[in-house]
């Protein structure tokens, strides 16, 4: 009889091997596990990822300028990039606000009923674009998409 059990075995030899193999492989994963720790669950805390604080704010001030008595229409894109439409505005204008948002763009358009017109935006005190103009009904533009 002991005979035909090894007999089986040495048929059966690859099986055996390959269990033996997934055994040892299985249980190296386990104690790796438990070494470097991956069963312990670290969490963040609830009210922390919900909540925004503003960091470097940005003051943006936008004008137009002109001769006084300078009338004019000025179209511009606020700090939100929203479009808005000043009619009939005594020259010199100005749209000033500060933002924490991380980026900027804006723009100023106007056109006077005088022979000059100029336009400046400042971003943190610094002129990123400024233009004047001396035509007739002048139109001037200034745009910044770096801020």
């Amino acid at each position: 009889m002991p005979r035909s059990i090894w007999g089986g075995l040495a048929r059966r030899w690859m099986i055996v091997v390959a269990i033996v193999v997934v055994a040892v492989a299985g249980f190296a994963v386990y104690r790796l596990n438990g070494i470097f720790g991956s069963k312990d669950v670290t969490s963040t805390p609830s009210g922390g990822a919900n909540e925004i604080v503003p960091f470097n704010p940005k003051h943006v001030v936008l004008q137009v300028f002109g001769p006084p008595g300078t009338v004019a229409t000025i179209t511009y894109l606020d700090v939100n990039a929203q479009p808005q439409r000043v009619d009939a505005a005594t020259l010199p204008w100005a749209y000033d606000t500060t933002t924490t948002q991380p980026a900027v763009f804006v723009n100023v358009a106007a056109q006077g009923d005088s022979d000059s017109i100029g336009c400046r935006i400042e971003i943190d005190g610094v002129v990123k674009d400024e233009k004047t103009v001396n035509t007739l009904n002048a139109y001037t533009s200034c745009l910044d998409k770096s801020g």
